[in-house]
């Protein structure tokens, strides 16, 4: 805590500070003033927790330097003291709520158990402070989420919390919502998030603007803002502050909705915040839109194919590196400047592109990754359009590098491999089955894929298997006594022991290891 000696007397100020042990009760910084001016300087830029000042001091005496800090520091607390037996200061004093009133010639003891009583007279108001802040908080982040609601379902409530809080709401109001995503999975602390809403109400004062601040569904964070409609200048300035004070998280993205009047008109500039974060897929990550953000113009959205899956399948069947990467240009080109297009709209068209690059692979017969992935859940955590298309960018580069890397395998041995990646998972499947597969004999196929590949068909399908049960391991998704099953194997001891073998870890050993 921090205490101000205000006193135009240096030899009393220093009598003072020399005489107590402040540490002992509490005190961790003592500062002091000559005078009531100074002092009033010192308040401000120090904020003490209790001032301890003589009641008559030249240029501003104790009771008016008070009286001008009482709305700059409302919880501070005084302790007067004086030489004069004075009844107009002592009321005044009482007044200001001062703890007490001491008498000079000072006695230290005195002094001691005043800033005491004062001491434990500010930590109970502290307390009673942030306790109130607490249920104020609690009570705008309902009002905030009430209005994401049409206002007619909600008016009554509203009208209750307003009661409660006690806002500065007129209807002639300005109301805009600012809605911001991150890629965070987990609520923040309430102290945390408590202490960014304080920062963006603080911010905002210059403005002469408030706030309210809701979390909604982890992800998402909503502020109205109202007060008097932010020009231009405001705007930009409000922008700035959102993109500087969320970048904590390494990718998110804000929408603010249209400016509206009144406290009804809130949650369509909610809506409006909302219909504009989902554009906000089509930029980098970081970016604030809002309405008045101006858009490409159509004229030079360049055109695509009705079917572009077929045309990617054709141009990577083809090899045709250069066509493939004009064909990326332009699909990033469409999508980077088309603004009336849904984020599914693009996942569900880049499902089918990773699906022709996936049926080209087939068909030249290339290994494109070791990495199983499953395509949908991928696609859902994608933050950005920007991230969606380098991970195209990056397989088809992958595609056209196996290109160049990968002899011509024989089609036989590809038909062998192909089939067993479709029915590994089958406990039953048999060097029969993929002769049947093959059109040629049992002992052909044996001695015809040792020749070709430096392996039997049992250790491949055995490492094909292996290899597989690795990949579902670093997914905690799936449990260790379902992984046998789904690589062909019914018996999860002898599982464990073939994986044991191939790896030198049993599957719980690797999947700590993993992770």
């Amino acid at each position: 805590m921090k205490l101000l000696i205000v006193d135009d007397e240096e030899l009393t100020r220093v009598g003072v500070i020399s005489s107590i042990n402040w540490q002992s009760i509490g005190i961790d910084e003592v500062l002091q003033a000559d005078d009531g001016m100074n002092g009033l300087e010192m308040a401000r830029m120090h904020k003490p927790d209790i001032i301890l000042c003589d009641v008559r001091m030249p240029r501003l005496d104790g009771i008016q330097m008070l009286e001008q800090l009482e709305t700059i520091l409302p919880d501070v607390v005084p302790v007067f003291m004086s030489g004069y037996s004075d009844k107009e200061y002592l009321k005044a004093a009482i007044k200001l709520k001062a703890v007490n009133y001491i008498e000079k010639p000072l006695d230290p003891l005195e002094i001691q158990d005043a800033v005491i009583e004062a001491r434990d007279l500010c930590l109970e108001r502290k307390r009673t402070r942030h306790n109130e802040s607490i249920h104020s908080m609690e009570n705008a982040s309902r009002l905030a989420l009430l209005l994401t609601q049409p206002y007619a379902h909600a008016k009554e409530n509203i009208d209750q919390l307003l009661a409660e809080l006690s806002l500065s709401i007129s209807p002639s109001t300005s109301f805009t919502a600012i809605v911001l995503k991150t890629e965070t999975e987990e609520e923040l602390p309430i102290n945390e998030a408590g202490a960014m809403y304080m920062s963006v109400r603080e911010f905002l004062k210059t403005f002469h603007i408030d706030c309210i601040f809701a979390e909604k569904r982890v992800q998402y964070m909503v502020y109205f803002l109202f007060g008097p409609a932010p020009g231009p200048a405001a705007r930009k300035s409000i922008e700035e502050f959102f993109c500087k004070l969320y970048s904590r998280y390494s990718r998110f993205c804000i929408a603010a909705g249209d400016t509206l009047t009144g406290i009804s008109k809130a949650y369509q500039s909610y809506t409006s915040a909302v219909i504009l974060l989902q554009n906000s897929f089509f930029f980098p990550a970081g970016t604030f839109l809002s309405p008045f953000h101006e858009a490409p113009s159509a004229w030079n959205k360049p055109e695509l194919p009705a079917h572009p899956e077929h045309e990617l399948l054709t141009l990577l069947t083809a090899k045709d590196q250069e066509g493939t990467t004009l064909f990326l240009d332009k699909l990033m080109e469409y999508f980077g400047r088309n603004q009336n297009i849904l984020p599914n709209q693009a996942k569900d068209l880049y499902y089918k592109l990773f699906r022709s690059l996936e049926e080209a692979a087939r068909q030249l017969k290339l290994t494109l990754s070791d990495k199983q992935e499953n395509l949908i859940d991928a696609l859902e955590k994608i933050f950005s359009f920007g991230e969606l298309h380098q991970k195209l960018v990056r397989k088809t580069e992958a595609f056209f590098q196996a290109v160049d890397n990968t002899a011509e395998e024989n089609s036989t041995i590809f038909m062998i491999k192909d089939y067993i990646s479709q029915k590994y998972m089958n406990e039953t499947l048999s060097v029969k089955d993929i002769s049947d597969h093959v059109f040629l004999s049992t002992s052909y196929v044996c001695t015809f894929f040792k020749n070709e590949t430096g392996q039997t068909l049992n250790q491949y399908l055995t490492e094909f298997r292996m290899e597989k049960a690795k990949q579902l391991l670093s997914d905690p998704r799936y449990k260790i006594a379902d992984i046998s099953s789904q690589v062909g194997y019914s018996d999860g001891n002898y599982f464990g022991k073939s994986f044991k073998k191939y790896t030198g870890f049993s599957p719980s050993e690797y999947r700590e290891k993993m992770g």
